[in-house]
């Protein structure tokens, strides 16, 4: 398959892109910050983009949604990336519809899609149970008690946690922490008994949470998929969290070089301007490409999501890798050459950084990746 967009994603782009630009700028995350939003996001302007069908852009369209495929979903997050708007597009709309429409049975299907393309109910989806990424050490405990289970443990870094009506989470119900053999998915209520919430301030002005499950109570319904086998389904939604967060990494790179760009022609030094230094030339020559490698990458992996969902593991752990690495290096080329001003609060370039920062760091930094594919082809 070509790597372009077909004319209904690039119209898609386009009208997100202008909303965006008009009812999300770095202004209003920066407001948020300022305010210190309880939720970290607009719930108003999550209602638009529900409106304009968004929040159910996986959801097929007998349960409401879009049905407009990985490949528009990321095309969403890609513009969601240049102006860093805060929303629970990718806990909500990518991690969790698809946990639903690939893991979950009809019943759950019925309950749950419709309320995520309505934008009427937000999911998060809990995994990490220490500071770096990796599903298959999960260790918190999913006891068989009578008919259901138990569930006790701790997550963290959970997206949108503090804010989900559902926690999708991953727990282990046979074997030990590091096999990938016993793990089970479960989707609990947020304010179920023995479920306790705190609320994380991230370094890029987003939330997280801490989540403690405390002998929380688990019937058979509340499973996703099979029992001590749902490591194959999480990773199958964790590689749409990873393209997502790609597709979002590679938007915000393009924003960056294109303020560093703008600036250079603007900025004067010596009676000229700066982006008439060749040794600047140079540096925005090489990034410009390393972003045009990632823009391809990103945008195959979302297209193996909608072509061969269940092989998609390698190109979307490269497009992380790849994007996580563009990413981190377009936002420190574009402190750089802003100069002093770069690192200051005034200027909108540091939340790119900061946002960026932790996006590379979520469900996977470029090493655990690197690692990932070497597995993959028995390095």
């Amino acid at each position: 398959m070509a790597l372009v967009l077909n004319e209904e994603q690039e119209m898609l782009r386009d009208s997100a892109r202008g909303f965006l630009e008009d009812k999300a700028p770095v202004a209003a995350l920066r407001k948020l910050r300022d305010d210190n939003n309880p939720d970290g996001f607009s719930r108003d302007l999550w209602a638009e983009m529900a409106e304009m069908g968004w929040a159910g852009i996986l959801v097929d369209e007998e349960y409401g949604g879009a049905d407009f495929g990985f490949v528009g979903a990321g095309v969403l997050a890609e513009e969601m990336g240049r102006t860093l708007t805060a929303s629970p597009f990718l806990s909500t709309s990518v991690l969790a519809a698809t946990a639903l429409k690939k893991a979950g049975n009809e019943a759950q299907k019925q309950e749950h899609l419709s309320n995520i393309a309505t934008g009427s109910a937000l999911f998060a989806l809990a995994v990490d149970e220490t500071r770096k990424h990796a599903p298959a050490n999960t260790a918190m405990s999913a006891e068989k008690h009578g008919n259901g289970f138990r569930l006790s443990g701790n997550k963290t870094f959970v997206a949108d946690g503090h804010v989900a009506d559902k926690i999708i989470v991953a727990a282990r119900s046979a074997g030990a922490a590091g096999e990938t053999d016993g793990i089970t998915l479960f989707m609990v209520d947020a304010k179920a008994n023995g479920v306790s919430v705190e609320r994380t301030s991230m370094v890029d002005s987003r939330n997280s949470a801490r989540i403690k499950f405390d002998n929380v109570e688990a019937t058979g319904d509340d499973v996703l998929g099979d029992v001590d086998g749902g490591y194959m389904a999480l990773e199958g939604i964790l590689n749409a969290g990873r393209a997502g967060l790609a597709a979002e990494m590679s938007g915000s790179s393009q924003q960056s070089f294109q303020m560093t760009v703008d600036y250079l022609k603007e900025r004067k030094q010596f009676g000229t301007e700066i982006g008439a230094f060749q040794a600047l030339q140079h540096r925005a020559a090489h990034l410009y490409s390393e972003i045009e490698l990632v823009k391809s990458a990103v945008l195959k992996a979302l297209q193996e999501l909608d072509e061969n969902y269940g092989m998609a593991g390698a190109i979307c752990s490269l497009a992380k890798a790849k994007a996580g690495e563009v990413a981190k290096l377009a936002s420190q080329e574009a402190v750089q050459m802003h100069g002093g001003i770069g690192m200051t609060d005034e200027y909108d370039i540091g939340f790119y950084m900061k946002r960026i920062r932790v996006a590379q760091e979520m469900f996977g930094d470029t090493a655990f990746h690197a690692d990932r594919l070497a597995q993959m082809r028995g390095y």
